[in-house]
């Protein structure tokens, strides 16, 4: 099993089984992301699935100036963009809850406690403004460096450095307003 570039020039070389592997490895984390951005269920998964499709029937050419990953995501982060121009009339501010499953762990109370938790994360990041999210999502659930965000979101390191800093800050003060300690989080 190759990289994910090495995946990708399966797929543009006839391998349809290259793309599935992408789409299979990729399709949870972007809409996440998107959904961070766009913040509507539907709309997410249109345009995770348009990004999908446009590497499938556009093709577009992967340079390896940056990671697969980096590229894959700033491919989706300019689609929902787009999209949003579009149909800016269509999104509204309500953020969309999630399923949660508890895990078969043996200790119910704390998987419980340690869901409500993320939880509660998951609604104040939601509340914070669209590059505040993007760049604590990116950093904290992708683990992206400073130099690819600065790619996938197109800014300088230094910009996405005061973004990580001042989205921080922004999230501390969340939480602490929501009932989290420091130690906490």
């Amino acid at each position: 099993m190759g990289n994910d570039a090495d995946r990708y020039r399966r797929f543009l070389d006839g391998d349809d089984n290259g793309l599935r592997e992408i789409i299979d490895i990729y399709y949870n984390g972007l809409t996440l992301y998107i959904s961070g951005i766009v913040r509507d269920v539907s709309e997410t998964e249109d345009i995770v699935q348009d990004t999908f499709v446009k590497l499938a029937v556009k093709k577009p050419r992967f340079n390896g100036k940056c990671s697969f990953k980096t590229w894959l995501y700033a491919i989706a982060r300019n689609a929902a963009y787009n999209y949003m121009k579009r149909h800016r009339a269509r999104f509204t501010e309500e953020p969309f809850d999630e399923c949660i499953t508890l895990s078969d762990g043996t200790d119910v109370e704390k998987e419980y406690l340690k869901t409500e938790r993320n939880m509660e994360l998951h609604r104040c990041m939601k509340e914070l403004a669209p590059d505040y999210y993007q760049v604590l999502y990116l950093m904290y659930f992708e683990a992206l460096d400073t130099e690819e965000i600065s790619e996938v979101m197109d800014k300088s390191k230094r910009q996405v450095g005061d973004l990580l800093y001042r989205a921080k800050k922004s999230l501390r003060s969340k939480l602490e307003r929501a009932g989290f300690r420091y130690e906490e989080f």
